[in-house]
């Protein structure tokens, strides 16, 4: 048995002390981590914006040319969507969609007619959700304004980091240990 094991009261305080400064820590990080990683993030939104004409081009030219935006294209939805609910509402392969997210690229095996098809249902399942609030150009059919582009790219970032804040501060934390 190991020491001091069944003396709860003699460690209660470490304990104590420990979370304590872990809240302090995270006080001070974790608002400069999430709003530096926004920032970085906003500015790959954008970039995903300009290749997709502000999201009035999801073809499949353009998810096979940029398949990394793809995470980016499910947060602009009306609920955002995560990746296995993109997958079944498509209903397409899930390597597609894990090769285009985590590896950034089209899985080579997969037949391309089958790609082209696949592809072609992602830009079909984003476009009929898009979260139309976020992004009024669609409907009015006008040039959004920088002001509309700015807004919308820095909330669909809040919506990545929301899903990414988590590991970057756990991550921080372990280097801070």
């Amino acid at each position: 048995m190991p020491v001091n094991a069944d003396k709860v009261h003699l460690w209660k305080t470490d304990v104590a002390q420990s979370v304590d400064f872990y809240n302090a820590w995270f006080m001070r990080f974790a608002p400069k981590t999430y709003r530096s990683t926004r920032v970085t993030t906003t500015l790959q939104v954008k970039a995903a914006l300009e290749q997709t004409a502000n999201l009035t081009n999801i073809s499949p030219q353009v998810l096979r040319s940029a398949p990394a935006i793809l995470p980016i294209l499910r947060m602009v939805t009306a609920p955002p969507l995560a990746r296995d609910r993109l997958i079944g509402l498509a209903g397409i392969s899930p390597n597609l969609v894990k090769s285009m997210e985590i590896d950034q690229r089209l899985p080579p095996q997969l037949n391309a007619t089958t790609v082209e098809a696949d592809l072609q249902k992602i830009g079909e399942i984003i476009k009929r959700l898009t979260d139309q609030d976020l992004f009024p150009w669609l409907a009015s059919k006008q040039k959004p304004t920088a002001v509309e582009v700015e807004r919308a790219a820095t909330i669909v970032a809040d919506r990545l980091c929301g899903a990414m804040a988590d590991p970057i501060i756990r991550n921080a934390q372990e280097q801070r240990q």
